[in-house]
């Protein structure tokens, strides 16, 4: 395990004026219902990993990384809260109204190695999630298939991504949907997302503005 922040409001010791001003306005955005937008100079300034989070399309908010363990990102929201991800990829969250509670394969999930990616590649698992107050479970089928090169402007960086489908079908209930991938071309890091954390139900977007390492 490998600690890197355990609350974004630390952030405030050793902040500059401006920083710390910007952190105010945080807070009070937090409170809100308007989507954050923090200043590219504050996070390139950052030391840690970060992303935006929009859960269940609703505000975006600000995300840093807590920790690293066994090669998956823990996300820490101010709430508490926390996002699993390895390489991009959903695993689990805590702290939510719905969760994700577990995602399980004995198969290789093709974007554990997002620059690795081809067409056709294929990936089944099995799923649990909580929605509406009951536990819910269902096998996943899903397969690649690449779109479009596109540039995004992340911290003032502009990244030439592709964009990559993960055509989805889960067999209970009978669902097909989309997940979408955003793939730095140089880097082989996946920059951005659009998942659910259920079958095809609760989205969750994230941009990664700093990577995890």
């Amino acid at each position: 395990m490998r600690p890197l922040f355990f609350l974004l409001l630390g952030l405030l010791q050793g902040c500059t004026p401006a920083q710390q001003s910007m952190m105010e306005t945080f807070d009070t955005a937090l409170k809100g219902d308007k989507d954050i937008t923090l200043s590219d100079e504050f996070i390139r300034t950052q030391p840690y990993a970060s992303m935006y989070l929009r859960l269940n399309q609703g505000q975006q908010i600000f995300v840093v990384l807590g920790f690293i363990e066994q090669g998956q990102s823990k996300w820490l929201t101010a709430d508490n809260a926390m996002i699993v991800t390895r390489q991009g990829r959903l695993l689990k969250t805590t702290g939510l109204k719905e969760n994700l509670l577990e995602v399980r394969s004995p198969e290789h999930d093709p974007l554990s190695e997002p620059s690795q990616l081809q067409q056709g590649a294929s990936w089944q698992r099995v799923i649990r999630w909580q929605e509406e107050g009951r536990e819910r479970s269902s096998v996943l089928s899903s397969q690649f298939s690449p779109g479009e090169e596109t540039v995004l402007n992340l911290a003032g960086e502009k990244i030439v991504v592709r964009e990559w489908l993960e055509n989805v079908q889960s067999q209970t209930p009978d669902l097909r949907w989309q997940n979408r991938f955003w793939i730095d071309v140089k880097s082989g890091v996946v920059r951005r997302s659009e998942q659910t954390l259920g079958a095809g139900f609760y989205p969750v977007d994230m941009t990664f503005l700093k990577p995890a390492p």
